[in-house]
């Protein structure tokens, strides 16, 4: 971790860090955004931290999630995963910024079913901009459930608190699995327009004859050109398709092959590297998966 980053191993270290007192458990914690106060000596120090973080906020708040900045209108959720960066850039009054911040450590849920699953809540990993906007009765339901935790936290740990506290944290990512649902389809024309792009990005790849500083397009290559994430562009096209980003680079390398296969005479080399792949067997790996057939196969059947 570089020197200028202040990190926070534990909760402890987090609430040290805020100038906050000792929590009653040292796997998770919650912060009243109002209570919390900052002048300028903080702007453009960065902090990251091994915790998750799940944080709703209802005004602008000066801080900058990864690469991108928000201002934070009400009912808007944001999400942070264990090293990720946040950067203060304005100063913060007491009670100017109303909400609240969940953060719990992995080792909270490490050996439950919600540890084994928590990767797929892609949220994540998504930026800033890409954050859940809520409704009033969607905001209404996440704020029963975190009342619910900020309880809990607050009672004697005994043998039932562990579990009590993640069957709510997942209970909370789940509502949120579907409230993301829920923005997406309202997004249906945008998200349209996306997964035209991604088709164009994918003709225009090769077109352009990228593949000779490229090699093969990547997720992380059109999640840029779109100005998106990498989860969230292919949550989007899941969505939208039944596709993730993946399974659409991988259809589109297979449908080209196919014409090249049965419009050229190169060799399955030849077309495996003029593709971007750097190993022929690879991109024979994966025809065979899509189509069933080798290249060779399917040539010589045609």
């Amino acid at each position: 971790m570089s020197n200028d980053i202040i990190h926070s191993k534990t909760i402890s270290d987090l609430l040290g860090v805020m100038g906050k007192g000792d929590t009653s458990h040292p796997l998770i914690t919650v912060i009243d955004t109002a209570k919390l106060a900052y002048g300028e000596e903080l702007i453009g120090k960065r902090f990251s931290s091994d915790l998750y973080c799940i944080a709703l906020k209802s005004a602008n708040c000066g801080i900058n999630y990864g690469r991108n900045s928000y201002d934070f209108n009400e009912g808007v959720l944001i999400f942070t995963a264990p090293e990720q960066i946040i950067t203060i850039t304005k100063p913060q009054a007491l009670n100017e910024v109303q909400g609240w911040m969940l953060y719990f450590h992995p080792d909270l849920i490490r050996k439950s079913p919600l540890g084994e699953k928590i990767d797929k809540f892609s949220f994540f990993n998504y930026e800033v901009h890409e954050a859940l906007h809520l409704s009033k009765q969607e905001q209404g339901t996440l704020n029963q459930i975190f009342n619910l935790i900020v309880s809990e936290i607050n009672e004697r740990i005994d043998e039932h608190s562990q579990e009590v506290l993640i069957s709510n944290i997942e209970l909370m990512l789940n509502h949120c699995q579907r409230f993301y649902g829920r923005q997406f389809n309202t997004r249906t024309n945008l998200n349209l327009d996306v997964v035209s792009k991604v088709e164009r990005l994918l003709k225009d790849f090769y077109s352009d004859n990228e593949t000779k500083e490229e090699g093969l397009p990547t997720m992380q290559y059109l999640a840029d050109k779109c100005n998106l994430s990498p989860s969230y562009l292919s949550d989007l096209l899941a969505k939208e398709t039944g596709r993730s980003a993946i399974e659409h680079i991988n259809e589109f390398l297979v449908e080209k092959a196919k014409n090249m296969l049965l419009q050229t005479t190169d060799s399955i080399s030849g077309i495996a590297y003029s593709l971007g792949f750097n190993y022929p067997h690879y991109f024979s790996r994966l025809f065979k998966q899509k189509t069933g057939k080798t290249p060779q196969e399917y040539r010589q059947l045609n």
